[in-house]
């Protein structure tokens, strides 16, 4: 899901609304560049207690990969 150019709570927020349609076993990649992003949708998954992978692909752009377990 590409979330470049938004800032927070945009990502977090879609990536809500990303998860919920999704099938059990499924990965979320999650693209954005705002260090904020990254650290509230880590802390949602944390709660979620969903696994989660950041991955910084270049200079200020990640990936985060969330895999629907429930």
């Amino acid at each position: 899901m590409d979330c470049l150019y938004e800032a927070c709570p945009i990502p977090l927020l879609k990536t809500m609304q990303s998860l919920k349609v999704l099938n059990q076993g499924d990965v979320l990649i999650v693209e954005t560049d705002h260090s904020c992003a990254i650290k509230n949708i880590a802390e949602w998954v944390g709660k979620q207690k969903l696994p989660c992978e950041i991955i910084e692909v270049s200079n200020g752009e990640w990936e985060i990969y969330i895999r629907k377990e429930r």
